[in-house]
């Protein structure tokens, strides 16, 4: 009887540990059950790249993406199915961003060609299904050029309630070498939902200079608070500095130093062209305790190798704590993570963080990780969403970021792969 009962034992000890592993499985993967989904038609070597996603307030399963150089795609069952347009006209050339307003209007922002340059925006009232020309928000000519545009607006009901901000870099003359040439962060505003722009006005009290590199300053993303407040980030020689506005635009007030950006914001990763940590600027509009509260999501080496983290503020930008890092692996080891971008739960205010990582390999394999917070940046579970890895070449562009968005639980994302050296646009959703 005791070698029965040992075997037994035995036995029962090893399905106990099997049962373990299995849990420990599913619990790991539990965000991974919705598959990637690929939202591109067309696929060539050196295209889609740079994808930025938008959700529909008005119609939660009507979301937005968009691919360089002119690529729309849509969507009108959660994603499951998407269909591929190009956005009308011949001055389309890339930095595309779109985004729903707080009615349902979405605006795609872009570049026209470098002999052409300027900001743009077209309009869809219908989803994204058809578009309008593109109109012209400011630059004329070659120089001065304009670059990395973003978009917002104010969905609360402050008085500036339905104004949408756009903000950017505008270059003496691009890539320049002369230190007389500099870098600037501009910022335009609509009260009449796109119709028109205003001309733009200079936020940054300091500029950079036009080399488009660690000097220069890029990466203005604008945000809004509970009340209204316009706030903007952006990187350049100085590190990372932030602005705002409190009065829907008009004017903007002294700059604000946040943190350094150890190594520069333009950076390099094996097997990418180019690589960035530019800053993205969200706000938390929720009614959870962290009301009010300023993040900014950027990359860098501090670590000894790239990390994604996450700088808050809780007094409307005045002051600055210190920068918490995202990515939960081994500090230091070596391992790559980078190309991040970020959004905040207007319902919740949880913080959502997408980005690239390869803390599982010794190579270039790439993975695609999610990390969230909920409580107030404090603290972050990482999760994997990429089905697998993939590994980037680098003589062909991968684009210099992707894009995530979340409402009332539901979280969009899109990034660039490249397989077999040809690019595809990726998306997956999670409802929390």
């Amino acid at each position: 009887m005791s070698l029965i009962n040992g075997i037994y034992k035995q036995r029962k000890l090893k399905l106990s540990v099997t049962l373990f592993f299995f849990f420990c499985f599913l619990a790991s993967n539990a965000f991974s059950q919705y598959k990637n989904i690929t939202v591109n038609k067309s696929r060539t070597i050196f295209e889609p790249e740079e994808p930025a996603i938008t959700i529909n307030p008005t119609n939660p399963l009507n979301i937005l993406a968009a691919a360089n150089i002119d690529f729309y795609y849509y969507t009108f069952d959660g994603g499951a199915t998407w269909t591929e347009g190009k956005l009308p006209g011949p001055i389309v050339y890339g930095d595309p961003v779109v985004y729903f307003d707080a009615m349902g209007n979405a605006y795609y922002t872009h570049l026209g060609p470098f002999n052409k340059t300027g900001i743009y925006w077209a309009k869809s009232t219908d989803g994204g299904v058809t578009w309008s020309d593109s109109h012209k928000i400011y630059g004329e000519g070659n120089e001065p050029f304009q670059d990395k545009e973003w978009i917002t607006s104010d969905v609360t009901n402050s008085p500036f309630k339905n104004n949408l901000y756009v903000s950017w870099t505008q270059f003496d003359k691009y890539e320049s070498k002369n230190p007389k040439d500099s870098s600037i962060i501009l910022f335009s505003r609509s009260t009449n939902l796109g119709t028109s722009f205003t001309y733009p006005i200079r936020i940054s009290d300091l500029g950079g200079d036009s080399k488009d590199g660690d000097s220069t300053v890029e990466g203005a993303v604008s945000c809004v608070g509970p009340e209204g407040q316009v706030y903007v980030a952006w990187a350049g020689p100085r590190g990372i500095e932030f602005d705002k506005s409190l009065d829907g635009g008009m004017t903007f007030n002294k700059d604000v130093w946040v943190c350094n950006q150890v190594g520069g914001w333009a950076y390099d990763i094996p097997g990418l062209y180019r690589c960035n940590g530019l800053p993205f600027t969200a706000c938390d509009i929720s009614n959870s305790k962290y009301n009010g509260t300023i993040y900014i999501n950027f990359s860098d080496e501090r670590n000894g190798d790239h990390d994604v983290f996450i700088v808050k503020s809780t007094d409307e930008g005045a002051t600055w704590g210190e920068p918490v890092r995202v990515n939960n692996d081994e500090l230091g080891n070596g391992k790559e993570q980078f190309m991040s971008n970020f959004s905040v739960d207007p319902a919740t205010g949880y913080i959502y963080v997408l980005f690239y990582d390869r803390r599982r390999y010794d190579d270039n394999q790439t993975d695609v990780v999610l990390a969230v917070s909920k409580d107030g940046g404090e603290t972050f579970e990482n999760m994997m969403i990429s089905d697998s890895p993939f590994i980037p070449v680098k003589r062909i562009f991968f684009g210099d970021y992707i894009d995530i968005d979340v409402l009332n639980g539901l979280v969009a994302c899109v990034w660039t792969r490249m397989d077999n050296e040809k690019l595809s646009i990726i998306f997956w959703k999670e409802q929390f």
